[in-house]
């Protein structure tokens, strides 16, 4: 009985290390590829009918934001995730240095949102507020893939046009050499692909409720 369970326990050892070595070769060749892409040059946006800047990262989101509503690519822009204590004028005017007729008419401040998800919650509301289903989403390039996730799954019904703020973090050449910037995309990449599973789950669920009961 000995041989024949130490045999056992060798097997499960053999087969447990092979899946970690195959488990962390596929999170590697994922990142890879993950890295690769967000440092995609994007694609000129569609004329739509909002966009959407999502602050916490670069003011290069708001600005890009703002010049593509001056471009008239959306009706109305909406930033979201505005910290309370800056007041609008801060923001507009000093900051972004947004003319006062534009700013008055098409540009509103989201203060609800801490987070991505948060983004995702305070953008679609406004959206369906305002009846937009065609939308250009704007952020920092490493964090477009989760952030279009999860206004995807927060506004199913909407065509989200990702328009993504090159930054120096996806540069290659850095994240390559610096720990830092590898341990920056990395931990979004991990985000990611909890977004990814968590949608997984959903669709999931929405399939076995789908499924015709076989009781009936």
């Amino acid at each position: 009985l000995l041989p024949r369970a130490s045999g056992k326990v060798g097997l499960m050892r053999t087969l447990v290390m092979w899946a970690v070595i195959i488990a962390v070769i596929a999170f590697i060749a994922g990142f890879w590829n993950f890295a690769a892409n967000v440092r995609e040059e994007p694609a000129p946006p569609p004329d739509s009918q909002a966009i959407v800047a999502l602050t916490g990262g670069s003011l290069e989101r708001l600005s890009t934001g703002v010049r593509l509503l001056e471009e008239r690519k959306g009706e109305r822009l909406l930033i979201s995730g505005v910290n309370r204590v800056v007041t609008d004028d801060e923001l507009l005017h000093h900051a972004l240095g947004v003319d006062p007729q534009l700013a008055a008419c098409c540009i509103d401040l989201g203060r609800s949102a801490e987070d991505t998800l948060g983004n995702a919650s305070e953008a679609a509301a406004w959206a369906r507020q305002h009846h937009y289903t065609r939308i250009i989403l704007v952020t920092d390039d490493y964090h477009m893939p989760r952030s279009r996730a999860e206004l995807s799954l927060a506004m199913p019904e909407a065509e989200i046009h990702p328009y993504p703020v090159r930054t120096r973090w996806t540069d290659p050449a850095l994240w390559r050499s610096d720990l830092t910037a590898a341990s920056r995309l990395g931990a979004e990449y991990v985000k990611y692909l909890v977004i990814r599973g968590r949608e997984a789950l959903i669709d999931l669920g929405s399939k076995n409720e789908a499924a015709p009961d076989s009781d009936a």
